[in-house]
């Protein structure tokens, strides 16, 4: 008998970050058209947006439910809760719950440089926000991922907390953990050693969410799914801010034709 070949689930942004592209703008009625287009190609999940950041984006939760999608999941994307303020009082979490998808992608900070001089809070109230945020989620009905933002500068940086701010997502309920090049500075060494010690640390589903800048997008999504990673996030002609996101048409090929993958369907 053949042997299986493995599932990578695709994960489409190109409603929310694709958006950040330098003129790129989409009305309301062009985010339901390429919804319903990536859903006939088959993608596994599609970010419709952040549904607290402006009114097109709430309208279009809405919407979206009357296209009866074949295949693809719709994701709301959103923040940690506010520190200070408990996930049932956080209108950033109120805003997640009642976009009414079935799963819902946190982005919370993985570096603890960023805990300290961006959010000002300690590393342990970090690992609160981000475990409360997933739980109530979780508590709520929906599947939660959770986007670890600038994975692989917090990894090189402090590896211990890094690993722990996924560990605490895990034990909240994420049943994906995706790890972010948010600056696009990685090599393909640095991520596939990080997807290893992630992939020996936790036991989800790992993502990879990769950044152009260095040029290097397609070949660090491609290590981490070599390296234990089952989930690539990207956008469609890897459009995105700065330089871009992944080139998820690219990624599939790839997947597909070089690494035997099974993909959109």
């Amino acid at each position: 008998m053949p042997v299986a070949k493995q599932r990578i689930e695709l994960y489409d942004t190109t409603l929310r970050d694709g958006t950040q592209g330098q003129n790129i703008s989409l009305s309301l009625q062009d985010k339901l058209l390429i919804a319903a287009r990536l859903d006939d190609i088959g993608m596994d999940y599609i970010e419709g947006g952040y549904p607290p950041s402006n009114e097109k984006d709430a309208a279009f939760f809405r919407e979206v439910r009357k296209l009866n999608l074949r295949h693809a999941k719709v994701v709301a994307f959103g923040m940690t809760r506010r520190k200070g303020t408990k996930p049932a009082k956080d209108e950033g979490m109120q805003a997640l719950l009642g976009a009414e998808t079935p799963v819902v992608t946190i982005v919370g900070k993985t570096w603890d440089l960023h805990v300290r001089e961006v959010l000002g809070i300690t590393e342990k109230e970090n690992l609160a926000m981000i475990a409360d945020s997933v739980r109530y989620c979780a508590e709520h009905g929906r599947q939660a991922f959770y986007d670890a933002e600038h994975f692989f500068d917090g990894y090189a940086a402090n590896p211990q907390y890094a690993l722990q701010t996924l560990i605490a997502a895990q034990k909240a309920g994420a049943c994906c953990l995706c790890l972010c090049d948010t600056n696009g500075g990685s090599l393909p060494d640095q991520v596939a050693e990080a997807v290893k010690a992630v992939r020996a640390a936790v036991k989800v589903k790992i993502g990879i969410h990769t950044h152009n800048d260095a040029g290097l997008a397609v070949a660090n999504t491609l290590a981490a799914i070599q390296n234990g990673a089952t989930q690539a996030q990207g956008t469609i002609n890897g459009i995105g801010e700065r330089c871009g996101n992944v080139d998820l048409t690219t990624v599939a090929a790839n997947l597909a034709i070089k690494l035997h993958k099974d993909v959109l369907k």
